[in-house]
């Protein structure tokens, strides 16, 4: 086992640089950490070293203020978490490593020009059948991008909920997806590497110090202009996935 302390270090940076991003939106910290880290690691340890540091921030802000949830739109959401989960372990065990950048690559890509062209169009209001699909889609893309949140975050935003509920509900179900997450990562093996564990000493801490920068940050900068810098970031990283891909392939 090689231990690259650069490699190490950058992984740290993105570590802290996603717990920024989650400890202000409540979700995300996988679009800046996975995309990023797949230049320096393969994508199973990048998900698995990530998967830890999500795991610690997502119970200190799951559980924050979880009386402002609102448990009804949890648990519907909960089931077909844990079904897309193990379509999603399913998928990323049987896809191509090629494959698999490109349709992160893909998705990252679609969630930035969500974000910058049609996330503030919240006038409707969704059914809450939706809630079905968001959290299929949800345990899905945690497994396989690790970035089970958007999904969440479209339905719920569309659910006439206050700012406190929307986040705190957020939390519950973030906080659940990446549970079931290190479960599924646990049965497949990828958490059993050594390498990731080590690794997480040094990234997980750098996550925790990452929320608490968030905290000062917030009184700062706006949710939107982080949410706007941020898409600009992924929409150029998944263009670079996309043509990393493409060329893999040729």
């Amino acid at each position: 086992m090689i231990l690259d302390p650069v490699e190490l270090a950058l992984l740290a940076a993105l570590g802290f640089a996603g717990s920024v991003m989650f400890g202000i939106t409540g979700f995300g910290s996988a679009l800046v950490t996975i995309p990023l880290a797949l230049h320096l690691v393969p994508l199973p340890f990048a998900l698995a070293l990530f998967v830890l540091m999500d795991l610690a921030n997502s119970y200190r802000i799951g559980f924050e203020n979880p009386k402002n949830a609102v448990r009804v739109e949890w648990t519907r959401m909960v089931p077909t978490i844990a079904l897309g989960t193990v379509v999603g372990v399913t998928l990323l065990v049987n896809l191509p490593r090629q494959a698999a950048t490109l349709a992160l690559g893909v998705f990252v890509f679609l969630y930035a020009l969500y974000s910058l062209f049609g996330g503030r169009a919240s006038g409707y209001r969704l059914g809450s059948a939706w809630a079905y699909v968001a959290g299929f889609s949800g345990g899905i893309t945690s497994t396989v991008f690790g970035a089970g949140g958007p999904p969440y975050a479209m339905y719920l935003s569309h659910r006439d909920l206050s700012k406190e509920q929307f986040r705190a509900t957020l939390g519950l179900a973030t906080l659940t997806s990446i549970s079931l997450r290190t479960v599924a990562f646990f049965v497949t093996g990828f958490l059993l590497d050594l390498k990731v564990w080590i690794y997480a000493l040094a990234v997980v801490p750098a996550g925790m110090i990452g929320l608490w920068a968030a905290g000062h940050l917030f009184r700062r900068i706006s949710r939107e202009m982080l949410m706007r810098a941020v898409a600009l970031v992924l929409l150029v990283t998944g263009v670079s996935l996309v043509l990393r891909a493409l060329q893999a392939g040729m």
